[in-house]
């Protein structure tokens, strides 16, 4: 477990003391979790399956994989924010900052740990 690849997740723990100390909307915070750890399980699943498809030599089936999932992800975490936010205004914003500032540091965080990580052998 590579703590930069699930730094993420530890914002997202520190996240919920953040909202019990500053009073913010529990909805907001739980809607925006749950949205952030689904998506984050459809990664895992998709990276697992586009790995397999490269192994396989399927490079058009993997980037399709790839794309798709990260487009299903985005249009879920935002109905989802959207959805609160129509029931309660201000849940809606708590969970569209939580989850902007989780896509932000788990964005960066992926990249830096790509930047540090081991190059494969057979790769330029």
């Amino acid at each position: 477990m590579s703590p930069p690849k699930y730094v993420d997740l530890l914002i997202l723990a520190a996240a919920l003391a953040v909202f019990l100390l500053g009073g913010l909307p529990m909805l907001g915070y739980a809607v925006g979790a749950a949205a952030w750890l689904a998506q984050r399980g459809i990664q895992t699943l998709a990276t697992r399956r586009a790995n397999a498809e490269l192994a396989a030599g399927n490079r058009q089936k993997a980037m399709g994989i790839v794309a798709a999932t990260t487009l299903g992800r985005v249009w879920l975490m935002a109905t989802v924010v959207l959805l609160v936010g129509l029931a309660e205004r201000e849940a809606g914003l708590a969970s569209a900052v939580l989850v902007l500032a989780l896509f932000t540091v788990s964005f960066a965080a992926g990249g830096i740990a790509h930047l540090f990580s081991e190059p494969e052998a057979g790769k330029a």
